[in-house]
């Protein structure tokens, strides 16, 4: 049975971030003063998640501190998450609590240098489907969309009162229109990410990346076929091709 081996891997600071900022109206803070809402939010969603899912196997993945190393994404392009602006304060002090929770849970906490959380999960998840487990990627970071299989699943936390959501291939294929959930590398790369400062193709936003990925099937048919473009977007996609190639590999 699947459900003998059911691994949950919790993308940390996704989650972090989302606990702090769904109390930001209201926070929660200590009578010493220190804002508790990350903790406690966080502590919410590991608990429900116990509970109402039963993982067999389960592990909390943290991004390396941004200062020890840097990851191999910014050796290929520097300016990657350039514009991020540094993590809240209020975060960083909740740190050091929220690992010891988890390590009061016994879960273990894994942190790879060099490397980030999504790398690890991506990592562990295929590792482990391989050996016959069922793996849910617990993130609300749409990019995991690219990694899932017939038994990896990403794990949507609900947000205010709404229902988790958990979606494989079909989920995936049927949200972006594509054929294969790695289209969705394709899309990334395209499209680029603001968040992760991925440049992609300028004047190319979402709709217009499936489009070209419905149509041309990859990256590499879209340049097959430039010639099939028209005005514009013909010449900004002709003139960006090393830029969109890079961005498709930042994005995986």
């Amino acid at each position: 049975m699947a459900d003998d081996k059911k691994l949950f891997l919790l993308d940390a600071f996704a989650l972090i971030y989302r606990a702090y900022y769904s109390f930001i109206s209201n926070p929660r803070v200590s009578s010493k003063g220190l804002n508790t809402s990350a903790m406690f939010g966080f502590t919410n969603t590991l608990w429900d998640l116990i509970n109402k899912e039963k993982p067999t196997h389960i592990a909390v993945v943290f991004d390396p501190p941004s200062g020890d190393q840097e990851n191999f994404r910014v050796e290929q392009y520097a300016e990657y998450k350039a514009n991020r602006e540094a993590m809240p304060e209020d975060i960083r002090k909740s740190l050091p609590y929220i690992k010891a929770i988890v390590q009061g849970f016994k879960i273990p906490t894994l942190e790879v240098e060099g490397f980030e959380a999504d790398d690890v999960i991506g990592t562990l998840a295929k590792k482990a489907a391989r050996k016959g487990y069922t793996v849910y990627m617990m993130t609300p970071d749409k990019d995991y969309g690219q990694l899932v299989e017939d038994t990896i699943f990403m794990y949507k936390p609900g947000r205010q009162g709404s229902d988790v959501q958990i979606m494989g291939p079909k989920e995936i294929c049927e949200r972006y229109g594509i054929e294969r959930p790695d289209q969705i590398i394709d899309i990334l790369g395209m499209m680029g990410d603001a968040v992760d400062n991925i440049p992609g193709i300028p004047g190319v936003g979402e709709k217009t990346a499936i489009k070209f990925v419905q149509q041309f099937g990859s990256m590499e048919g879209l340049y097959e076929n430039v010639e099939a473009l028209k005005g514009k977007m013909k010449e900004k996609v002709a003139e960006n091709k090393d830029q969109a190639f890079m961005s498709k590999q930042l994005a995986t």
